[in-house]
Parts: structure tokens; sequence; C-alpha cells
């Protein structure tokens, strides 16, 4: 190809790019409010959307074999609040209102451990990087940390190696730093959430609070950027998600708007630009953490029906798929750029009986464990010819 030719090519898709730029531009500008500031609930997307499908982008497709549940984990005798698994995939961690901390080999769907908890009222749960140890919290308002490597007492129980101790309210959720197990997030019902250092048991950062910019109400879920561990979102009782650098304790670097009810879950999108959330409103919803921008929202009609809760979400590896659980049991598997629903595992063979509480995909991507109130854990494996996606 010649130099002149490829000059033209360059200036064509110059020409492309502006004019796709300003029709995105136009049709923002339509989706702006009477005050001029904020965006109509149904996002931007979904005219990228359009355009993707005028490009020949086919919708992401699954049959009754793509997904199917391989095994169910019993044990526990509660509601299921919250899983985790490790970063070498073989193990999950699951916390319920029984008052216990499972440790399941997720192979063999065999216990490892059983932990007796301190406070019963147990909402959340995590394994550490290295897969040593594992936290929870709730309604104490601690952060209880566990090295599994720990001898039992007399009782046959697993000491508490470390708490941590600070929140004014339960805690709602925690997340270890990645690729250290020194330092956890924690987010609680004081409207605030805390780096810690497990190391000294202290609080390194608080984020929120009496800070104007911090959140107005209940922080229920915290997600850290796997590609940049000094970012972290939070999600809240007061409808925003809000972007927080560890170093900037003093103001949240963006908050995010669009929901009608409580943000429950949130997740970091695999490349680090763009996070997931889940909502009361029913909603799951898309934004860029570089502009602020909400890219898309995901919504199933349900016609007169009440509308399900959104509990939990997790991405695929590559991000092409959203696995949302909702409160009457459904769980959603999402085209993230179509924004349809490509499967329900609610619908299939083996599924839960009742609210969907938790989910997390393995780090490899090619397991999904789901976790309910019905007290049991099912592991989700991608059958047949189907790749992770």
């Amino acid at each position: 190809m010649s130099v002149a030719e490829l000059k033209e090519r360059h200036a064509a898709a110059i020409e492309a790019v502006n004019d796709l730029r300003e029709r995105l531009k136009q049709r923002r500008q339509q989706l702006l409010d009477a005050d001029g500031h904020k965006l109509h609930s149904f996002s931007l997307l979904y005219y990228l959307a359009g355009y993707a499908r005028s490009l020949g982008r086919s919708q992401v497709t699954f049959g009754p074999t793509d997904l199917v549940c391989c095994r169910t984990l019993q044990g526990h005798t509660g509601k299921v609040y919250s899983l985790d698994w490790t970063p070498e995939r073989d193990r999950i961690v699951s916390a319920s209102q029984d008052g216990r901390l499972i440790v399941w080999n997720a192979q063999t769907s065999q216990k490892t451990h059983a932990i007796k908890l301190p406070c019963a009222w147990v909402m959340t749960c995590a394994f550490s990087p290295t897969g040593q140890s594992v936290a929870c919290g709730g309604l104490d308002g601690m952060c209880s940390i566990f090295n599994l490597n720990s001898a039992t007492d007399r009782d046959g129980n697993l000491p508490v190696s470390v708490t941590l101790n600070g929140h004014k309210g339960y805690v709602s959720c925690c997340q270890y730093v990645p690729d250290e197990d020194i330092h956890i997030i924690t987010s609680s019902g004081d409207q605030t959430c805390v780096l810690w250092d497990i190391t000294t048991g202290l609080r390194t950062t608080v984020f929120g609070g009496e800070f104007q910019s911090g959140h107005t109400a209940d922080v229920l879920s915290v997600s850290i950027n796997g590609t940049n561990s000094r970012v972290f979102v939070s999600g809240s009782c007061d409808g925003t998600a809000r972007l927080w650098d560890t170093r900037v304790a003093s103001r949240a670097m963006r908050t995010f708007q669009g929901h009608e009810g409580d943000v429950n879950t949130l997740k970091f999108f695999p490349d680090g630009n763009r996070f997931g959330t889940g909502s009361d409103d029913g909603t799951c919803r898309l934004f860029d953490i570089r502009n602020g921008h909400q890219l898309q929202v995901y919504y199933q009609q349900h016609g007169d029906k009440e509308v399900p809760l959104v509990t939990s979400i997790a991405f695929s590896i590559s991000g092409r798929l959203l696995f949302a659980g909702y409160s009457n049991g459904d769980c959603y598997v999402w085209d993230t750029l179509l924004a349809r629903v490509v499967l329900n595992l609610g619908s299939v063979k083996n599924s839960h009986e009742n609210r969907i509480s938790c989910l997390g995909l393995s780090a490899d991507g090619s397991s999904l464990c789901t976790g309910s109130w019905d007290t049991n854990l099912k592991i989700w494996a991608f059958g047949g010819h189907r790749k992770v996606i």
C-alpha cells in the first residue's frame, strides 16, 4: 500500500471518528434534563449498542448447556450473605446468618474450615490475596481476620488473629488490597470507608464522614481497581457511587449519579476504566471513571410485577458479560455491549430456590459461584464448546 493510500485511509478514519463524536454529542444533549445537568436514566450507550449492531456486532448467545450447575455446596444452616474466591480459584469462603464462615474446596465441594464467628450477624467476607487468611464483618462494627494456618483452640474453633475496630456502624463490605495481605478496605453504615493496616490493626485512612464530598448515607459496597490498587469505588444508600484515591482522603474524586435506589453492589470492569453497579431500583449501570459519564443501563421489563432488587454483580474476564443476582432468585447474564439478557440462571435446572444474595467469578473466569438465602452455594461452569468470554 502506497503512502498516498495510507494518508487517504487515515483521513477517512479521522472523518468517521469526528462524525461519530458529533453524533454522540448531539445524542447526549438530547438526553439532558430540563436543568441541563443530569443525564436521562437510559444511557448513551444504547445509541452505541445500535451503532455496534449496524457494524455487524452480534449478540453473545447462550444455550442451557453453556453454563451449567456442576456443584451445590451444602453446609450452612442460615441464609448465605457473602462469598469470595481465592486467586488460585480452587477455594471459596462463604459467610452465613448461621454465624459461620466456611472455606470450601471448589473442586471437591469439601469443607476445609468451618469458623464460628464472635458475632453471628455477619454481612461480608473476603479471602486475602495469598489465600492464607480470611476477613469478615457485620453488625458488630468490626472486621475480624482469621489466619487459616493457626491452630484451633480446645473447643475446635479458629481464633481471631486480628480485630479491626473503629467503625461506628455495621461493616457492610471488606476487600483486601490486591497483591498484599497487609491492607484491607471496609465500608460501613457510619457513611465511611476505611483503609486498614492489618499488621498494626490501625486505621490508615478514613474516606468520607465529616468531609462534604463523602457519602450521606450507609455505604454498602466497595470495589478496588484491579489495574491501580490506589483507586476504589464505593456504593451507598444515598443512591450514588463515589471514586476515591487512597492518597487523597479529604474528598471523593468523582460522584456518579443515576440510580433511584440504594447502590447495593459494584464491581470494576476488567480494564479498570469503568465499573458496574447494581441497585434497589432494579437496574445495573456502567460508568466511566475518566469522564464520569454513565455508559449503559441494564434493565429487564417485568410488566406489572414488582421490580426485583439487584443484590450482586460480576464481570466476565473480558467484560463482555455481566452476571447479576436479583432478590427474586433470578441471575441474569447480560451482554454488556448490547444490553440484552442472554441467559437467566434462575430458570435453568438446579437453580436456587430463593434470593441470590452474592456471586463471584473465579480468577480464571471458568466458573461462577452464586450464594442464596436458600442456604446453598452453587458453582456454575462454562460447559460444552463454550469458551470463557
